[in-house]
């Protein structure tokens, strides 16, 4: 499988595909494994691994797209003044909401 960098080339669909790719070759690890005719164990660890990369790009792209829309809004609310961050601040210290 592909590293880290590499697996960060390909779009959210071709992730999605390699990742039903990776688990179904661990599914027919797992199974040559229970029969006896895995000769090489390390194979499903680097499988696992490979799972793991893929679901940790999808997940920096999740929380990129979520970091872009909160700026986006947050974007607006500076724009007018508003600032959520500030009364949040002032509720804490005084513990009175208005």
């Amino acid at each position: 499988m592909a590293k880290a960098a590499t697996l960060r080339t390909l779009s959210d669909d071709q992730l999605l595909d390699e990742l039903e790719s990776a688990r179904q070759e661990l599914f027919n690890l797992r199974f040559a494994f229970a029969t006896g005719q895995l000769d090489n164990s390390a194979q499903m660890s680097a499988t696992r691994r490979d799972i793991a990369r893929i679901h940790t790009v999808l997940r920096e792209r999740e929380i990129a797209a979520a970091d872009a829309l909160a700026g986006a809004s947050q974007g607006s609310a500076v724009s007018t003044g508003a600032s959520q961050g500030s009364a949040a601040v002032d509720t804490a210290e005084t513990g009175d909401p208005s």
